[in-house]
């Protein structure tokens, strides 16, 4: 039986190997970027408060069904799920994420500050949202 030994070539061999796969899987999502980074700041800019999330509601329902995702809405009033099976049966994976805001006054100067007094995206569920979209995409 040969033995298996740690060389330099190994290693960089290994190195390349990660970098195409970490290029393969962060490609399509550099390519969207600035898309996703637009649906962020538009849901920022429009904080709705839990059980009020239409709009949204709305904006993830579109998303998901533009990929070519099932989609049920009104999920505990306004939640979205989307379903992506999988090519062999077995266990699954769900992505969640939170859609409210909260109800605070936001101070930010940015262009995409909440355009509603009394309610802000403090706590970084317009972010957590979005983060599913590039993942939802990668199947």
């Amino acid at each position: 039986m040969a033995k298996a030994y740690l060389t330099i070539d190994n290693l960089i061999l290994d190195q390349v190997n990660n970098l195409v796969l970490y290029m393969t899987l962060l490609a399509p999502i550099v390519a969207e970027a600035e898309t996703f980074k637009a649906i962020r700041r538009d849901i920022h800019a429009h904080p709705e408060l839990s059980y009020t999330e239409h709009r949204t509601a709305k904006i993830v329902a579109d998303q998901l069904t533009a990929m070519g995702i099932e989609v049920h809405k009104g999920i505990g009033v306004t939640g979205v799920v989307g379903v992506i099976k999988g090519h062999a049966a077995g266990a699954g994976i769900a992505l969640r994420a939170d859609m409210d805001a909260l109800p605070l006054q936001e101070y930010n100067q940015f262009d995409h500050v909440s355009k509603y007094a009394g309610k802000m995206h403090a706590c970084g569920h317009d972010g957590h949202g979005v983060c599913n979209f590039p993942a939802s995409r990668r199947r």
